[in-house]
């Protein structure tokens, strides 16, 4: 048995895409090894047109010596559309073996040039159907095919959104087909295999087409129409044959057109399905379709067709209800347990006209009934009318609801309660793979990494959208860039976020403003930390994909956003000027207000520096010498400006809240003394509020970073556990199954936060989850080699309540594992690193005699290098392979003294008091001086008038008192 395989053969992210039109498309694989420190050495991809004949290959790279797995570009000769190509890898290691060729893997190309549609825009004739009537269109057309058939593909897309029918089966699988672009600009196409569908002889082909995202409503405004005020569909059949001929069916003048059973489908307000107006067999040859209409040739403005980029939207999971209740108003609602984002597809067997109306919901009300008020203008309502012809099944087709909550009217029988088994939860979003894991201790933290994955599930439908329930569900820039790190942790959102970052790019502003929200449908433009998505997101793609062509096809865009906020004002190097949300829906602003009291300007010039420091990166990582300098240049001049106007010059910051600090420190705009006493006053104001946050949008996702970073990683760990308004755990105490939009979407009282904007599925503040993964569970990288090459692991403990963490990352190299586990006695680390990369590892409080590796030394274990001996810990090297490190634990589960440890609880202790003396003699029986210290930490007593100890000094005072507490545990152990 090979010893070294490869596997997991991907191409432009995908496994076997059907329909690309990349031209030189780029393969990545993984390599699997059972000996550790195995890394790749050389590789060879062959190219071919048969996948039984590479011996003719069209393109081989031979024997090519390098590490590189991830995104290799194909090089071969120029690409056909229509055309698959299969290909396979093989590799070599370090250890000098050789793998067996891979299974074989393909990519399909689907259309490369405008002129290969033959097809017409096709939509009912006018005349005949109104345009704009609410009904779904049905079109059919009948053809012949006389021949043996080889294979079949259709390519198709809809302005609004269209479902295939051939011969009276669905074709694919897809939802909300062909997603939300940029419609003016870009529209995508979707490529279906039906092959199995079409049939030798007569056949039947139909579409559905409705309103969606290109002339539905969208937004509050109620606005209509924003792309366009027609459906039309575009479709062309391909048919090849066994005697190599092919022949290609399109969209035409001579379809017919006519309405049917879906007579409203709306994205906010739900369908409305009359199942006595179904016709049966329209999808199939020899329907009788004289009294459909005509339709016409339509023109529409023209926009590029792209193939598929996204993840395409499915039914990912199906959930039934765990109960059914009658509210205290007298309503009959199903319970499914979780806040989803879906449809219910129902069962009934009823009389012909039997009307069943189901409202869509999140929460209950304090006295337990169902709460629409958030939901604002948006119905959710979906109606289905019986036909009475036995057992019935339906779930909508064009229309999506967010809830968890569903009340039922007009079902038969439902006065003496109703049969669970008659209703599914369909989950929907973008078919994204899961990637991440991370569980705890905690079962409340559990829970909230739950809710981060749910909120990332319900918001993920196509675009990242702000809430899934009321009147908006559009793609905020704001929103998307604060949480991108917790989301590609979780789910491969490589295609996902490649699409929506190219309409990004397509609808910014010719002097680089960027619009709240992409694709753009709603008035306004650049405000800091939102048009800032436009540099963070393609930042943190690269970072978690390595993924350097997407990164050179956002730099103009990323470029243009810093050049943007350089012309805004009269101060080149301080954003003072415009409208901003600032942090949005911070606690510590006016009563009922949506801004938090962290000015502007700061919030504005921050996020400047952020990302001119940013596009400096992106420039080396592009080779772009002249703009690093430049960015770099601009980079100091913005942090200077930043210091000149809110740092006071004892190094104090201007702005007394918690986001001004978290900004201040998480963005590198002070150092020295200064980062010091500003860390220092970041944790003052969280013990000042009982350790609570303050915090919106833009200072939540960075609080647990800018503390943990700088010495205050208890305070971040007490932060994450808090269970009291405001924190991440109220909500949970509160039921929640979803991350809220507001902290207090539901108050102590039960009382609701205002109905205008109380989304209780809104992903944003779920960021935390980057802090949970990269800190506590400490799995990250070394951002200078990305996608996870070279993987950082260094778990911060988090105490008595928090004994055990575990995260994995399914990477493009393979999986990444790290979890921890405290006991009183010993403290267990497992790590897990895949093949062809290295990692860079520190044991907490490790000594290094005491470490073992299954039981033997670490100096006798292959692959662990450079071994050495830290004051955090023991630090050192590993390759590729499964680790568990065991050392005595001589801490026990709490962190023991550190420099935010307060003077009272050295005092209580006798030993550590003495210490304590021992530095500072004229403390001992001087109550007034004992009263004055006991108010301060240790690291407060640093040029304190009353101690006058240096740094050094208090670093030893910290190493003894620690020393006395590891003794008092050995003994007792």
């Amino acid at each position: 048995m090979n010893e070294l395989k490869v596997m997991a053969l991907t191409c432009e992210y995908r496994k076997n895409p059907l329909g690309i039109d990349v031209r030189k498309p780029r393969v990545s694989w993984v390599v699997d090894a059972n000996r550790r420190g195995t890394m790749q050495a050389a590789y060879q991809v062959q190219v071919a047109l048969n996948e039984d004949d590479f011996e003719n290959s069209i393109w081989d790279t031979e024997y090519t010596k390098s590490d590189q797995s991830l995104h290799i570009p194909y090089d071969g000769p120029e690409l056909l559309s229509k055309n698959r190509y299969f290909y396979r890898v093989k590799v070599w290691d370090n250890f000098g073996r050789e793998s067996n060729w891979s299974d074989i893997a393909w990519w399909e190309t689907a259309l490369f040039e405008t002129n290969e549609w033959q097809a017409s825009w096709i939509t009912p004739n006018q005349e005949e159907i109104d345009p704009q009537a609410e009904q779904i269109f049905m079109l059919r057309k009948e053809f012949e095919l006389n021949k043996e058939i080889q294979s079949a593909r259709i390519y198709a897309t809809g302005l609004g959104l269209y479902e295939l029918y051939l011969n009276g089966e669905r074709v694919g699988d897809e939802l909300l087909s062909p997603g939300w672009t940029s419609y003016q600009k870009r529209l995508q196409y979707q490529t279906y295999d039906v092959t199995a569908q079409v049939q030798s002889g007569t056949n039947g082909f139909g579409v559905l087409l409705a309103d969606g995202w290109y002339k539905g409503n969208l937004a509050w405004e109620k606005k209509r129409n924003i792309y366009g005020d027609q459906r039309a569909v575009l479709s062309q059949l391909h048919v090849h044959y066994a005697d190599g001929t092919e022949e290609i069916i399109t969209t035409d003048s001579t379809w017919k057109a006519s309405t049917g059973p879906i007579l409203y489908s709306e994205f906010y307000h739900g369908e409305t399905y009359d199942a006595r107006l179904e016709q049966e067999g329209w999808d199939t040859p020899g329907f009788d379709d004289h009294d459909w209409k005509g339709v016409v040739i339509y023109n529409p403005p023209s926009s590029k067709l792209v193939a598929q980029e996204n993840s395409p939207v499915r039914v990912t999971e199906t959930i039934s209800p765990i109960s059914f209740f009658v509210t205290p108003a007298g309503d009959t609602v199903l319970d499914f347990g979780q806040n989803m984002v879906g449809r219910i597809r129902l069962s009934v067997n009823a009389p012909a006209g039997t009307e069943i109306v189901l409202k869509h919901a999140e929460v209950l009300d304090k006295d337990g009934n169902i709460y629409f008020g958030n939901l604002r203008t948006a119905k959710q309502t979906v109606k289905y009318i019986t036909k009475g012809t036995g057992t019935e099944v339906y779930a909508p087709y064009f229309t999506f609801q967010g809830f968890r909550y569903v009340k039922v009217e007009g079902y038969p029988g439902q006065e003496n309660g109703l049969s669970l088994d008659s209703f599914i939860g369909e989950v929907i979003h973008s078919d994204m793979p899961p990637t991440g894991e991370f569980e705890t201790s905690n079962t409340m933290v559990n829970q909230l990494q739950q809710n981060i994955v749910w909120g990332q599930r319900g918001n993920f439908v196509d675009v990242p959208t702000d809430c899934p329930q009321r009147d908006e569900r559009l793609g905020w820039t704001g929103d998307a860039q604060v949480f991108i790190r917790t989301a590609l942790f979780n789910y491969h959102g490589g295609p996902f976020f490649t699409k929506w970052l190219r309409d990004l790019k397509a609808d910014q502003h010719e002097n680089g403003g960027v619009p709240f929200v992409i694709p753009q449908v709603v008035d306004g433009t650049s405000s800091a930390a939102w048009g800032d998505a436009a540099v963070i997101c393609p930042w943190n793609v690269y970072l978690s994909y390595g993924d350097e062509r997407l990164l050179a096809e956002q730099y103009d865009g990323m470029k243009a956003w810093v050049e943007y906020i350089r012309a805004q004002g009269e101060n080149e190097y301080l954003w003072n000027t415009g409208f901003h949300f600032g942090d949005w829906l911070g606690l510590d602003g006016k009563e009922d207000s949506y801004y938090g009291a962290t000015p502007n300007d700061l919030v504005a010039t921050a996020f400047y520096a952020y990302s001119t420091r940013l596009l400096k990166n992106t420039a080396k990582v592009l080779n772009k010498v002249e703009d690093v300098h430049k960015y770099g240049e601009l980079l100091d001049k913005v942090i200077g400006e930043f210091r000149n106007e809110f740092v006071t010059s004892n190094g104090r910051l201007a702005v007394p809240t918690q986001t001004a600090h978290v900004l201040a420190l998480m963005f590198d705009l002070v150092e020295g003394k200064a980062r010091e006493r500003i860390a220092h006053d970041l944790n003052e104001l969280v013990l000042d509020n009982n350790y609570h946050l303050t915090t919106g949008f833009v200072g939540t996702p960075y609080l647990c970073f800018a503390l943990s970073d700088n010495g205050y990683h208890g305070t971040a760990v007490k932060l994450l556990l808090q269970e009291t308004y405001p924190s991440w755990l109220y909500s949970i105490t509160k039921g929640a199954t979803t991350i809220w939009e507001h902290w207090d979407g539901i108050k102590p009282d039960g009382s609701f936060w205002s109905d205008d904007m109380n989304s209780y599925n809104h992903y944003a503040y779920g960021a935390i989850g980057d802090w949970m993964y990269r800190v506590l569970a400490g799995l990250d990288m070394d951002e200078e080699k990305p996608a996870y090459k070279r993987i950082r692991i260094q778990p911060r403990f988090g105490g008595k309540d928090l004994s055990r963490v575990r995260a994995a990352h399914e990477s493009m190299y393979g999986r990444i594992s790290s979890s921890w586990n405290l006991t009183k006695k010993e403290i267990t680390a497992e790590i897990e690193i895949p093949v062809n990369t290295t990692a860079q590892v520190l044991l907490p409080q490790a000594k290094l005699t005491d470490v073992k590796e299954n039981n033997l030394s670490l100096a006798e274990i292959e692959g662990i290098h450079d071994i050495c001996q830290t004051e955090e810990g023991v630090s050192l090297e590993i390759g590729s392979g499964s680790y568990r490190f065991v050392y005595p634990n001589l801490r026990g589960l709490g962190i023991v003294y550190s420099s935010d440890t307060k003077v009272i609880d050295i005092l209580s202790d006798k030993e550590a008091a003495e210490v304590l003396v021992s530095y500072i003699p004229k403390i001992s029986g001087n109550t007034s001086i004992l009263t004055s210290l006991k108010k301060l930490k240790l690291s407060e007593l640093v040029d304190h008038p009353l101690t006058n100890l240096s740094e050094n000094q208090m670093e030893e005072i910290i190493e003894k008192l620690n020393q006395i507490e590891m003794e008092k545990v050995a003994v007792k152990q």
